[in-house]
This record gives structure tokens, C-alpha cells and sequence, in this order.
């Protein structure tokens, strides 16, 4: 039954049509938020790219800040601000910047950070980049003021992977953090499942069935270069990289039955982790490579497990509910976020894996695919909005939603990619 359940599961993530621009809508209220104003850069209104719109964006989105309104002030980087006026507005703190177009065509981008309650220049960045990288600078310029604020590193100059399905079109996309700026990395007249994101950031795993059976490849983003490293009898599928980007788990059926592998990711013969007559699929390592999650149904119904990445016996996790698959890891290996069948609905849960407790962190009924933010502060998921597929991201709390919607159609099996070097 299980392996009947994940395949109708597997085909359905590869439903619905492209997503090209993303609408950003922020719901809920965290119990701490600094309060912060992003005045317009100055220069902006002439530029490709608002920068403050994309930075307050991507504060609000994280649950972490809350904004003032700045309408009407626009102030660069130079000039001190008059802290008394923004601690009128209820402004904690406060980001100044101007964008200038220099003369061989590329854009200057500065920005400074000011905490308002004491009066103090926190500091800031400058950029020359071309008109493409604008908003890139935006994201990092983001990633600045969060972690400046919240002592955590940022997370949205990251990029995301999805799979979307036009007609009889299937695409891997890669996007910004946000869901902007998609590019396609992949178009197959067969579908395309599980994209895995390589350590690096430059590499993604994922499931073709181009040859009419799954096969496992790892796609050079930048390049476009793919190599087939799991083609053996029977199915490959559910890739996982190991921490140190040299390892892939996978499922195979090349011995009977779904069963988990190792094998080096520039391919070669594959290791069995063990040895059984359950179903085990859905690998994730830990941040320390030492244990690998999964899903099996060696109990009789699916759950999430833990071995070794050696091998040997597995140490089941989840015991609430009877059909808990999709597990991920936080970076931090606080918390396991996985997908949860509960009378019908499919609702993402995490779990403090301290504790054991469990919380249902969503009102959806058709969530699907997991994954942690490389923070470990946000998680991306995939589930349905009013009849409509839609990409989603939560605080771990659940307290503070991001819906990123499309213009029309539907996308599946998002992965959060790692820190960008």
C-alpha cells in the first residue's frame, strides 16, 4: 500500500502549469517583531529595480520585522537621520540607501543601517553591478540588515528549486529566495520529481523519467551540464546529498523491493543500507552526515525513521499519526518538518526532536515537500489555496505565512537551496 500511496503521491507533484512572477502575500503576527522603516533609496524611482520594496519584502516575509510606513521619504546614505522623527513613527530601526547609474551603464547601490532607539550607525554595503543583479543586491542587502538585527544569517539571496508542469511540458526551475527571477534549468516532455540541492550550490539531483523509468541526474545550474548517475535496474529515485556534497542516499529497486543506497555522487556502484523486505525512500541526511532520516513501512503503515549513515537498524521518530512521510531536517537538527495524513488532510507538522512534541503548523489540507530554510528559521512548502496550487513559506512556529502565487497555474516539489558563497 505504501508504495501504491507514494507514487500517486510522486505523480501528483508534477502537476499544473508554470509560475513566471510571484505575488508576495504575508499573513499572521509573530510575537517579536522589530519595527523597521526602509525609506526610498534615493535615485530609486529612476532605477530598473526599487530596491526598498524588495528589502522590506524580504524582512516582512522572514516574521522577524514589522514595517513602519516611510511613505514619502526617500534618503540616502550619506545624510544622518533624525532618529526622534522615526521613534515617532515607531521605528526601531531604519535603512537609508541611494541607487546611481554610472556612466558605462551598471548601477551603484549603497545602503546604511541605523538603529533609531540609540542613535547609532550600524554600518553598511555598496555595490556596482549591472541592471540583471539589481535585485540580487536588494536580496543580499536584506540578508545584511537581518542578520545585523537578529544575530542569524540571512537567507534571501538563497534560491529555491521547483518543478511545474505546462500541458505536457514538465520544468525545473530555479528562482530567487522569493520565487522571482525563475529560470528554467530543465524542460522534459516526461516528468521531472525530487530536485535536491547539492551542498555547494551549484548542483542539483533530481528524478527524469525521460527514459521511461526514473533515472537519477545531477544538473550544473550554471552550466546546464547534467550527468546520469543512477540508471539500474528497476526505479531510481528520492536523491540526497550528504553533507560534504560526495555522497547521494537514494531509493532503488534494482534488488527487489525499495530499498536505501549510498553511492558516490559522480556515480558507481551503490552500497545497501540495509536489509529488509519494507519500503524505506525519502532520505535526508543530518547537518553532521552521522544519520539519515527516512519514510518506510515496516511497521505496516509509513513513518519516519533514523539510522546510521552506515547502515544497520533504524530507530523509528514519528508515532503520531498513522502516515507521516516528506521529512526535513533543520540545519541546526532542532526540528523535523514532515507531511502528516490527518483525517484525510495532508498538514505539515514539525516535531522538537528533543522533546518528541509534535504541532500542526498549517489550516491547509494538501500540503506536500518540506524544507528548511539554511537557517533554519523558515520552511517552504507546497500545498493548495482555494482550488489552486501554491508555494508557500512558514516560520517554524507556524505564526507568520508567505503565499508566493503565480499568475496562473500550479508548482510542486520546492527545495531550499543552500547559503551562497
Amino acid at each position: 500500500m505504501l508504495k501504491r500511496h507514494l507514487f500517486i503521491l510522486i505523480g501528483s507533484l508534477v502537476c499544473g502549469s508554470a509560475i513566471a512572477q510571484f505575488r508576495v502575500e504575508v499573513s499572521g503576527v509573530g510575537l517579536t517583531q522589530v519595527p523597521i522603516a526602509i525609506a526610498s533609496f534615493r535615485g530609486d524611482e529612476t532605477a530598473p529595480q526599487k530596491i526598498a520594496t524588495v528589502v522590506q519584502a524580504d524582512l516582512e516575509r522572514s516574521g522577524q520585522f514589522r514595517a513602519v510606513d516611510s511613505s514619502g521619504a526617500a534618503m540616502d546614505e550619506v545624510a544622518r537621520p533624525e532618529v526622534s522623527t522615526w521613534r515617532q513613527k515607531g521605528a526601531d530601526a531604519l535603512v537609508t540607501g541611494s541607487i546611481t547609474r554610472l556612466a558605462d551603464g551598471r548601477f551603484d547601490v549603497r545602503m546604511r543601517l541605523w538603529d533609531v532607539v540609540r542613535g547609532q550607525d550600524l554600518g553598511g554595503q555598496s555595490y556596482s553591478v549591472v541592471a540583471a543583479d539589481l535585485r540580487l543586491v536588494a536580496h543580499r542587502i536584506a540578508d545584511f540588515v537581518y542578520e545585523k538585527l537578529t544575530g542569524d544569517p540571512g537567507i534571501f539571496s538563497t534560491r529555491i528549486a521547483y518543478v511545474t508542469k505546462v500541458g505536457q511540458s514538465y520544468n525545473l526551475w530555479v528562482a530567487d529566495a522569493d520565487g522571482e527571477s525563475a529560470q528554467s534549468a530543465l524542460k522534459s516532455a516526461e516528468p521531472i520529481i525530487s530536485p535536491s540541492w547539492a551542498p555547494g550550490g551549484q548542483q542539483l539531483a533530481y528524478v527524469s523519467f525521460e527514459s521511461r523509468k526514473p533515472v537519477i541526474f545531477v544538473h550544473d545550474v550554471s552550466t546546464g551540464k547534467r550527468r546520469l548517475v543512477a540508471n539500474f535496474k528497476g526505479s531510481n529515485s528520492a536523491p540526497a546529498w550528504s553533507p560534504d556534497g560526495k555522497t547521494l542516499a537514494a531509493t532503488l529497486t534494482r534488488d527487489g523491493g525499495s530499498q536505501l543506497y549510498l553511492m558516490d555522487a559522480k556515480g558507481g556502484e551503490p552500497r545497501r543500507l540495509a536489509q529488509n523486505s519494507s519500503i524505506d525512500t525519502e532520505p535526508t541526511f543530518t547537518s553532521n552526515g552521522k544519520n539519515i532520516y527516512f519514510v518506510s513501512d515496516r511497521g505496516g503503515a509509513p513513518q519516519i525513521y533514523r539510522m546510521t549513515s552506515t547502515g544497520g537498524n533504524a530507530e523509528r521518530v514519528t508515532f503520531t499519526g498513522t502516515y507521516n512521510i516528506s521529512p526535513s531536517l533543520s540545519p541546526d537538527g532542532k526540528w523535523l518538518a514532515y507531511i502528516s495524513r490527518v483525517s484525510g488532510a495532508f498538514k505539515l507538522h514539525v516535531m522538537d526532536l528533543a522533546t518528541g512534541s509534535t504541532t500542526a503548523i498549517t489550516d491547509t489540507v494538501a500540503d506536500e515537500n518540506p524544507s528548511f530554510s539554511p537557517n533554519g528559521r523558515l520552511i517552504i512548502y507546497a500545498t493548495q489555496q482555494q482550488g489552486r496550487e501554491a508555494l508557500m513559506t512558514t516560520t517554524v512556529d507556524g505564526k507568520i505565512k508567505a503565499r508566493l502565487a503565480g499568475q496562473s497555474g500550479d508548482i510542486r516539489e520546492p527545495d531550499w537551496g543552500p547559503m551562497q558563497k
